[in-house]
C-alpha cells in the first residue's frame, strides 16, 4: 500500500494550485498562437553554404588562364584556416577558384580572409588585368523570391519610369533586401567628337571634358539678408538637356567662340542594352525581387501585391499591365497551409481514436497535448532562430502520435486508481503520476536518444537537417512537462464515473444548446475578422462533439463493453498459447530473430534506391543557353528568340498548364541561382 501512495511532488503541487496551472496553461496558448502568427514562413530553411568563389577575366586559353591566374590565387588561399577543399576551373578567358571551408567557420570571416589572400596574390597575377578578382560567397537568400514584370504599348523608357517608381516602393519593405531592374533602358548622353572638325579648330578631347565637366556643376553662392532672414544662394549649372551641353564653349580661334555642337554631335540615348526581358514574346521590364535572410517570405508577398493593386489602381496609365510570375510564395503558402492541415485532421483522428479506449472525457484531456506542446515549441522558436518551414512542421507531424504517449500513460493510470469513484479523483491524480514518473520520463527519454545525435549532424545537409530533431526534441519535453503538471489538473477536476447507460439520458440539453451558441458565437466573430480557418475549424469541432453526443457515445459504449474485451480475451489466449511448455517460446524466439535477418538480406537483395528527397513534379521548366564568353548579348538575344519561338510552338495553345513564358539575357540568366545581377552576355 506504501508503494500506491506515492506522490512525485511537482504534481502534486499543480494540483493543489490548479488556478495558477489553468492561468499559465491560458497564457501559453495565446502567446504560442501570436508567436506563431510572427514567425517568419518559408518554404525551405535557408542554409548558409561554406563555399567562396573567385571569379577573374582575363583573355587567353585554359592554358594560360590555369597557370597565370588559378594557380597563383590557390597558393594564397591554401593557408587560411578552416578550409576543407580548394577546387579550380579554367576556361577559355575566365578563371574560378571555389574555396570549400568546415562548416564551423563563419562565412563572413571566411570571405574576409579570402579576400586578403587574393590581395597578396595580385602581385602574381598578370599586371593587365582588366578587373580585379572577384570574391562572391553563396547566400541562398540571394535568389529571387518573385518576378514583377511591366508590359503594355509603351516603349522601355516609359516601363522603366513605372518600374523604377514601383522599385522605389518595394524596396520600403522591412523583408525585402533589394530590387534589381531586367530589361530596362538607361539613359546616356553621348558626345560623338568629329575628330577632323576639332584638328582643325584646336580643339582636344581634353579640352571638351573639362568644359562639360566645368560648366555642368552647381555653386554655392552665399548667403543673402532678405526681410530678416537669411538666404542661401546657388547657381545651378546643371545641364537641362543635349540641346543645352551643345550649345556650351569648348574654345576659341581668332575670337571666335566655338561651341561644342560645332565640333561634336550630342544625342540624348540610352546606353547599349546589357539585358534583355520577355514574357510571353513581349518586351518587357521585370523587377527582380530578392528577400532579406530570415524574413516572412508569405508578409513580403501579400505586402508586394497590394503594391502592385495600387500601382494599377492609382498609378499606372491605361494598357500597361503588371504580371507576377515565379512567386514562391505560392508554393510555400501551399506547403505550409497542407502541413499545417494535416496537423490538424491528424490531432483530430488520435483524439476520436483514444475516445474508443479511453473515453470521451479522457480523450480530450490527453489530445490537448497535441496543441499545447506545440504552442511550447512555438515560444522557443524565436529564441533558438527557427522559422516555420517544411522541416520544422514535418517535425510536429512526426510528433503528432508521440506526444500523446505520457499523457496516456498518466491518465490511464489515474483512472485505474480512480476506479470509477472508489478513490477520491484528486487523491488519484496524485498517486497515480507518482507511480508512472520514472517509467514515463525513462520512456521520453528513449524516444529522443536517437534524435540527440541528429543535432550534431556536420555538413550542409546537417545544417538542413537540424531542423527536425530539435523541434522533436522540445517537442516533446514539452509533452513531458504536460503529462505531470497539466493534466492531472485537468483529470482532477473533470473527470467523472464511466455510465455506459445511455438509453435514457436526453440529448437535447441545457448545456449542449448553451455549447451550441458559443461554438456559433466563436465561429461568426472568426468569419468576420476574415479568420476563415478558424472558423471551419470551430464549426468542425461542433460537428464531431455533436456527432459524438448523438452517435460515437452509444458506439463508443459498444465498443468498451463487448468489441474490446473480446479482442483481450483473444490476446490473452495467444499469449497463454505461446508460454506453453519450453518448447513454444523457444519457437517464437528464434522465429523473431529469423524474421530479423530476413528482413536485412532481403532489403540486401533488392536494394531500393535511396534519395535524399522523392522526385516531384516540377514548377518550372528551365531551359539554359551558353554561348562562347564574349558573344555580344544581341547575338545571344537572337539565339534565344529562335530557342523561345520553338517552345512555344511545342506548347501550342495549352495555357491550362502553362502559365507563362519567360525569357531573360544576360542579367538573371544564369544557371547559378547565386550569380545576382552582374550581367553575362554570353
Amino acid at each position: 500500500m506504501q508503494d500506491i501512495e506515492k506522490e512525485f511532488k511537482p504534481t502534486s503541487w499543480s494540483i493543489d494550485n490548479k488556478v495558477a496551472i489553468y492561468v499559465v496553461t491560458v497564457i501559453i496558448c495565446l502567446a504560442g498562437i501570436m508567436t506563431y502568427n510572427s514567425l517568419p514562413k518559408e518554404n525551405f530553411p535557408e542554409v548558409v553554404f561554406p563555399q567562396i568563389f573567385v571569379a577573374t577575366i582575363y583573355p587567353g586559353a585554359p592554358e594560360d588562364i590555369e597557370n597565370l591566374i588559378s594557380k597563383q590565387i590557390e597558393k594564397q588561399v591554401k593557408s587560411i584556416a578552416g578550409v576543407k577543399k580548394v577546387t579550380s576551373n579554367s576556361q577559355q578567358n575566365f578563371s574560378n577558384v571555389i574555396i570549400e571551408f568546415q562548416t564551423d567557420v563563419e562565412v563572413k570571416e571566411a570571405k574576409r580572409e579570402v579576400q586578403e589572400a587574393v590581395d597578396k596574390a595580385k602581385n602574381d597575377l598578370p599586371s593587365d588585368l582588366m578587373e580585379d578578382p572577384q570574391v562572391v560567397d553563396v547566400d541562398i537568400s540571394e535568389v529571387p523570391i518573385m518576378n514583377v514584370n511591366l508590359s503594355g504599348d509603351y516603349d522601355l523608357q516609359t516601363l522603366k519610369k513605372y518600374a523604377e517608381q514601383m522599385q522605389d516602393e518595394i524596396e520600403t519593405l522591412r523583408e525585402i533586401r533589394r530590387v534589381d531592374i531586367v530589361g530596362a533602358l538607361d539613359r546616356e548622353i553621348q558626345v560623338n567628337v568629329d575628330l577632323y572638325k576639332s584638328a582643325q579648330a584646336g580643339i582636344s578631347m581634353e579640352d571638351i571634358g573639362n568644359a562639360i565637366r566645368y560648366e555642368n556643376v552647381l555653386i554655392a553662392g552665399g548667403q543673402l539678408s532678405v526681410d530678416g532672414m537669411k538666404r542661401s544662394i546657388s547657381v545651378n549649372g546643371e545641364f537641362a538637356s543635349a540641346e543645352q551641353m551643345a550649345g556650351i564653349v569648348v574654345g576659341s580661334i581668332k575670337g571666335g567662340k566655338i561651341r561644342l555642337k560645332d565640333v561634336a554631335e550630342v544625342l540624348d540615348t540610352h546606353k547599349e542594352q546589357e539585358s534583355f526581358s520577355r514574357l510571353d514574346e513581349e518586351n518587357v521590364v521585370t523587377l527582380n525581387v530578392v528577400k532579406r535572410g530570415g524574413e516572412n517570405l508569405i508578409n513580403a508577398s501579400d505586402q508586394i501585391n497590394e503594391i502592385v493593386k495600387n500601382f494599377e489602381t492609382n498609378i499606372l496609365p491605361p494598357g500597361l499591365k503588371i504580371t507576377i510570375t515565379a512567386d514562391q510564395s505560392e508554393n510555400t503558402r501551399t506547403t505550409l497551409h497542407d502541413l499545417i492541415n494535416t496537423i490538424i485532421i491528424g490531432f483530430v483522428l488520435v483524439t476520436i481514436i483514444l475516445m474508443f479506449f479511453m473515453g470521451a472525457t479522457n480523450a480530450i484531456f490527453v489530445g490537448l497535448s497535441v496543441p499545447i506542446s506545440s504552442f511550447i515549441a512555438f515560444l522557443t522558436f524565436p529564441t533558438l532562430g527557427f522559422t516555420l518551414n517544411l522541416m520544422t512542421l514535418f517535425s510536429f507531424l512526426l510528433a503528432l502520435g508521440i506526444v500523446v504517449d505520457d499523457a496516456i500513460v498518466v491518465i490511464e493510470n489515474t483512472h485505474r486508481v480512480f476506479d470509477n469513484g472508489k478513490v477520491p479523483i484528486r487523491k488519484a491524480a496524485k498517486i497515480a503520476a507518482g507511480e508512472v514518473f520514472l517509467p514515463v520520463l525513462s520512456g521520453t527519454l528513449v524516444v529522443l536518444a536517437p534524435f540527440i545525435p541528429l543535432a550534431f549532424w556536420p555538413g550542409v545537409i546537417g545544417s538542413f537537417m537540424v531542423f527536425l530533431p530539435i523541434t522533436l526534441i522540445v517537442t516533446l519535453l514539452a509533452s513531458l512537462v504536460l503529462a505531470y503538471i497539466m493534466n492531472p489538473v485537468f483529470a482532477a477536476d473533470f473527470m467523472s464515473v464511466h455510465d455506459h447507460d445511455h438509453d435514457n439520458k436526453p440529448k437535447f440539453t441545457k448545456g449542449f444548446k448553451i455549447a451550441a451558441v458559443i461554438f456559433a458565437a466563436v465561429a461568426i466573430l472568426f468569419y468576420i475578422t476574415g479568420s476563415f480557418g478558424l472558423g471551419n475549424f470551430t464549426l468542425f469541432i461542433f460537428g464531431i462533439y455533436a456527432f459524438h453526443r448523438f452517435v460515437l457515445e452509444r458506439v463508443i459504449s459498444n465498443f468498451q463493453t463487448k468489441a474490446w474485451p473480446w479482442v483481450q480475451e483473444k490476446y490473452k489466449g495467444m499469449i497463454t498459447w505461446c508460454l506453453e511448455g519450453w518448447l513454444k517460446p523457444i519457437s517464437v524466439v528464434i522465429a523473431v530473430i529469423l524474421l530479423f535477418i530476413f528482413a536485412i538480406v532481403y532489403t540486401g537483395i533488392r536494394k531500393p534506391p535511396v534519395v535524399f528527397f522523392p522526385q516531384g513534379d516540377p514548377n518550372f521548366i528551365f531551359t539554359f543557353i551558353r554561348m562562347p564568353i564574349g558573344t555580344d548579348q544581341r547575338v545571344t538575344d537572337s539565339i534565344t528568340n529562335i530557342v523561345e519561338d520553338r517552345i512555344i510552338k511545342v506548347i501550342g495553345n495549352d495555357t491550362a498548364v502553362v502559365e507563362s513564358v519567360i525569357s531573360n539575357v544576360s542579367v538573371g540568366a544564369s544557371e547559378d541561382q547565386f550569380a545576382g545581377n552582374q550581367p553575362q552576355p554570353h
